[in-house]
């Protein structure tokens, strides 16, 4: 979340340039190499249309395309209605959709019927070998917001002008203080604590979600002291020889395996455990919508835990390219990134704070950096690991 935290010079826009689409233009023509021409107004795309837009993530991530972001639009949109795919939690939900798009490309179809798609880092080098998105970032009216190490590199992929974070998100340790009255700060003491009382420390495992994957990987990595190369390579497997040790410690721990994010906050809630490692959004957001004790809190403990974006991207044949940026170009604009992205949901910006934080709340910035400080984000933040180490670790984790 480095990036969250540089300074720049605040950038003001007005909401009008993404609800007229003034800003963006068209994308005919771009897959070929030819600069596009003239901005492309809203008032000349043709409706009625009907944009697919397909989300990998838990059941949040549609709701959002669906209840708030999509249904925003639309009325913004006379004629253009907004339907929804929801494609599953953790990188399933991600190769899901790259399996879909791949089947449509090897079919030899000139038009998909994806047009806005939101997926982890995971799928990305895929996706871009496989030549299935379209490079528009260069003719997003939110070019340059987007300044985040991550959406230049992801996972050792370049995906420079493929992507636009849709958010930053974290994985840290939520808990009950009434039960918990001394919180662990780092992975030695919370490794204690899981050992002095049993079965109260939940997490979901590395299928069922990536709050369990984040978990498991920061152990592991913790334990072997691979960070460095684990985040940034190179791919060695020799390094994988001292997993199966640390994956046995790990799973001899006398955790709770939850049934997925959602079900590690269920219990959390109904004090079936006492902490788990949960995604910061979605406590946060839980929170907001009084599903959760609001005196629970969250620890980031060192060495630290991942945290990831999710990208919104768009196929390269996409049946309705100009609406589909228009749409990415709403989801990432500086009000939805303030209003929806961090006040609504709890989630770290995904274009340059600096133009979406002074549209914040103070209550908004309260909730986002009381527990995990900005000077914690910037220390204790780490990345997940290559994709091919995270593909092995996940597959050791369960061999052993």
């Amino acid at each position: 979340m480095k990036a969250i935290l540089k300074t720049v010079v605040p950038v003001i826009l007005s909401v009008a340039l993404f609800v007229t689409g003034c800003g963006t233009q068209s994308a005919t023509n771009s897959s070929s190499g030819e600069k596009a021409g003239q901005a492309t107004q809203t008032s000349k795309l043709p409706t009625p249309a009907t944009l697919n837009i397909a989300t990998a993530g838990d059941t949040n991530m549609a709701d959002l395309q669906e209840k708030l972001v999509g249904k925003d639009f639309s009325e913004k949109n006379p004629g253009v209605s907004i339907n929804v795919i929801g494609t599953g939690p953790g990188d399933a939900g991600s190769q899901t959709l790259y399996a879909k798009l791949k089947a449509q490309k090897d079919a030899g179809k000139t038009e998909w019927d994806i047009d806005v798609a939101v997926v982890h880092q995971s799928i990305m080098e895929a996706m871009i070998n496989d030549g299935l998105l379209e490079k528009y970032v260069p003719l997003s009216a939110n070019k340059s917001y987007v300044t985040s190490a991550d959406s230049k590199n992801s996972l050792g992929t370049n995906v420079d002008g493929y992507v636009i974070p849709l958010f930053h998100s974290q994985v840290a340790i939520a808990y009950n203080p009434d039960k918990v009255k001394s919180v662990p700060t780092d992975f030695s003491s919370l490794t204690d604590w899981i050992k002095a009382n049993p079965q109260r420390f939940g997490y979901n495992g590395v299928k069922n979600g990536m709050s369990g994957v984040a978990f498991v990987d920061a152990f592991t990595s913790w334990k072997i002291g691979d960070y460095k190369q684990f985040a940034e390579g190179p791919y060695d497997t020799k390094i994988e020889d001292k997993w199966p040790t640390v994956l046995k410690e790990l799973k001899s721990l006398p955790t709770t395996i939850t049934n997925g994010n959602n079900g590690t906050l269920d219990m959390l809630n109904r004090g079936e455990i006492d902490m788990g490692a949960v995604w910061v959004d979605m406590f946060t957001l839980w929170q907001i919508d009084g599903r959760m004790n609001p005196n629970y809190k969250e620890k980031l403990i060192a060495p630290g835990l991942p945290g990831q974006p999710m990208y919104v991207v768009i196929p390269k044949n996409a049946k309705n390219k100009d609406w589909a940026i228009k749409y990415a170009d709403y989801l990432t604009s500086p009000d939805v990134q303030a209003k929806v992205i961090v006040e609504h949901n709890g989630w770290y910006p995904g274009i340059d704070a600096n133009v979406v934080l002074d549209k914040v709340s103070a209550e908004g910035k309260k909730k986002l950096f009381t527990d995990i400080t900005a000077s914690d984000l910037s220390s204790k933040q780490q990345s997940f690991p290559l994709a091919k180490y995270m593909t092995d670790l996940n597959s050791a984790y369960e061999k052993n």
